[in-house]
């Protein structure tokens, strides 16, 4: 590693300054190193009754412990990423995310910047149903260009690293300890086999950081930010899935939930998602798909426009409409077709069927 990343990690390592306060400094300096060479003055000036920060600086405190991190991530091929680095996860730098961390820890290739990128949480005491929803959703994501993100915990996380990377999808893990261990050990075999097919490891830990409760919380707001959505599978009335889901909230992105049996303990905190409008519920990967605006990759315009050429004049009618008017009712398409409804609703079953509408909540239609 460089002397710049040795003068980034040292500055991550600062007590008392902070993610946010970190990268304020940035801002006004532009680099670790030009912080490190401000005039002491200057720095002192800058921090006011916060001496104990701007000594820091000035003394190149914890340039040691910076410089044996820098050997142990070496020895164990781990990449530092700071903030200003290209290949450091964008999504964690919007604005609403100031409070994530501006160094992380990270063994893989995986893309962090991937265009689609979807985190799926839930309870470490999964169902046989939680686990087949989540492997049912990956495997009709499996086709659509999207990474998934976890937290490697029992339960639901590791059903959906899993369930990933049997279908040669990257995905990663967010840890709360440092990357010389992996948390459960039972999980160890699954997180070497997700960096072997191009998905990460990753942590804002420093090599060495123990396993501790406390640092969970602060481990789901990374999983929320770096992904475009989160999709909760199980949860209780309580716990750490509905923690990264409103932090998931907060920052901006989409919250889904996967719906359950109301009697269902683990999926208390998923029903009460959708009930309090925290979450769009989620009954499928075409639910999550939609929310997002994201267009299905999985089927090319090839077999689309062939699809279009085999339709009775009725059925292309239709389309047009859909094409014309983007979603649509039955009662409008039976409007403005001069179809029967009887007429219409087996039309449009026959064309859900060929894939190339579908029916939204409100019993709308788009094409696919």
């Amino acid at each position: 590693m460089t002397t710049a990343t040795i003068e980034e990690i040292a500055l991550s390592m600062i007590p008392g300054l902070g993610c946010a306060g970190l990268r304020r400094l940035i801002k006004i300096a532009g680099s670790a190193h030009e912080v490190y060479n401000m005039p002491p003055t200057e720095v002192y000036a800058l921090f006011g009754n916060r001496r104990n920060i701007a000594g820091s600086i000035v003394n190149k405190s914890t340039f040691a412990r910076a410089e044996a991190e820098t050997a142990s991530c070496q020895k164990r091929g781990i990449r530092a990423l700071f903030f200003t680095n290209p290949a450091y996860p964008q999504r964690l730098n919007r604005s609403e995310c100031e409070d994530c961390p501006p160094l992380i820890y990270i063994i893989g290739e995986c893309n962090l910047n991937a265009e689609r990128i979807i985190s799926i949480v839930g309870t470490r005491r999964a169902t046989n149903y939680g686990r087949s929803q989540t492997e049912r959703i990956v495997e009709e994501l499996k086709d659509e260009g999207v990474t998934i993100v976890s937290g490697l915990a029992y339960g639901i996380d590791a059903t959906s690293h899993s369930a990933a990377v049997e279908r040669n999808m990257p995905t990663v893990a967010v840890l709360g300890h440092g990357l010389d261990q992996i948390y459960p050990v039972e999980n160890t075999r699954l997180a070497h086999t997700m960096v072997e097919r191009g998905g990460a490891l990753l942590t804002e830990y420093t090599v060495g950081t123990a396993l501790n409760a406390r640092y969970f919380p602060a481990r789901n707001r990374i999983i929320a930010a770096l992904s475009d959505a989160v999709v909760v599978v199980e949860a209780s009335d309580k716990g750490g899935a509905l923690i990264t889901a409103n932090i998931a909230n907060s920052y901006n992105r989409d919250v889904l939930a996967v719906p359950g049996r109301a009697t269902d303990t683990y999926s208390k905190g998923c029903n009460a998602l959708i009930a309090n409008n925290k979450a769009i519920m989620a009954r499928n990967a075409d639910d999550i798909l939609y929310a997002l605006n994201w267009q299905r990759q999985s089927l090319p315009h090839t077999t689309q426009t062939e699809l279009f050429n085999t339709l009775s004049p009725e059925e292309g009618a239709v389309v047009n409409l859909l094409k014309e008017c983007d979603e649509a009712t039955a009662d409008l398409l039976a409007a403005k077709s001069g179809l029967s409804f009887a007429r219409l609703s087996a039309m449009l079953i026959d064309l859900e069927l060929k894939n190339i509408l579908k029916c939204l909540p409100g019993k709308r239609y788009t094409l696919v």
